[in-house]
């Protein structure tokens, strides 16, 4: 058992963690302290997607290699964290490698909710968390930052995506190990135009492990489709899945479901 996953029959649980804000000097960015607290965050934030990373230890304890060749982490962010705050991952259900899919979270000491959602392995019948929320588009009248956009556009397609980070040691060498490195290679972007100036943020992830294990330095084709644009009272947003092909065979080996979230009170439109 890696050392920082602690197990009891119905919850595994990795030590605190305490992420660092690398993107603390980004212009225009929640990241940022002075951007994140003029639009009422307490200050910069972590990205969603970091959270991903502490389930590692408890992926390789519970499923190990088969996670890496089909398996996914689904997770909907609800609290952002700030720099340094600690923070850790929990898995809950029945442990063990027979397990197909178990409910998920990331907390903080006063069990804040961070991020929720599963982890899954093999083929389950159930959906992942982030596939089983309704995709809800809003009409055109509501949308004004991302009024360029249409469901069904198509995302600049990149022929050479290889891994820049998340590389494993021992039994997972070249390969990539972290959920962080698969959210980099499978990250499609918008659609070419189509953003207009405001903060953005990540509002959920889902990865999907089809044929992997994902491979260190193999060039992969991404291709990605906007799949819903809509509003809420604070937010424009939009889903956009992304899909990671090996170029030899043209078989999809991971695919990527992300909710992306655009402030209004960033924004001039609004």
């Amino acid at each position: 058992m890696p050392e920082d996953a602690l197990r009891s029959p119905e919850k595994l649980v990795s030590d605190w963690q305490q992420p660092i804000n690398r993107w603390a000097d980004l212009p225009n960015s929640i990241h940022n302290d002075s951007v994140a607290t003029k639009i009422g965050m307490r200050g910069g934030t972590i990205p969603g997607t970091v959270h991903l990373n502490h389930f590692v230890p408890l992926i390789q304890d519970m499923w190990g290699m088969p996670w890496y060749v089909r398996g996914a982490i689904s997770m909907y962010y609800t609290f952002a964290t700030t720099h340094k705050e600690d923070v850790r991952a929990v898995m809950v259900g029945p442990m063990g490698q027979d397990a197909e899919k178990v409910d998920a979270y990331v907390e903080t000491p006063d069990e804040k909710i961070v991020c929720k959602g599963s982890l899954s392995v093999g083929n389950t019948t159930e959906l992942n968390y982030v596939s089983s929320l309704p995709l809800e588009n809003s009409p055109p009248s509501e949308i004004r930052i991302l009024d360029r956009m249409e469901v069904g556009m198509e995302c600049p397609e990149v022929d050479d995506v290889v891994a820049t980070e998340g590389q494993g040691t021992g039994t997972y060498k070249d390969i990539v190990e972290t959920p962080t490195g698969l959210f980099q290679m499978l990250q499609a972007g918008a659609p070419t135009g189509t953003l207009k100036k405001a903060v953005g943020f990540y509002g959920a992830t889902e990865i999907r492990n089809i044929r992997g294990p994902i491979l260190v330095g193999t060039e992969y084709r991404r291709v990605g489709k906007v799949m819903c644009i809509g509003a809420s009272p604070k937010t424009e947003y939009v889903w956009i899945d992304s899909q990671l092909i090996d170029k030899s065979s043209d078989d999809v080996v991971a695919e990527m479901r992300q909710f992306t979230r655009f402030m209004k009170a960033s924004s001039d439109l609004w």
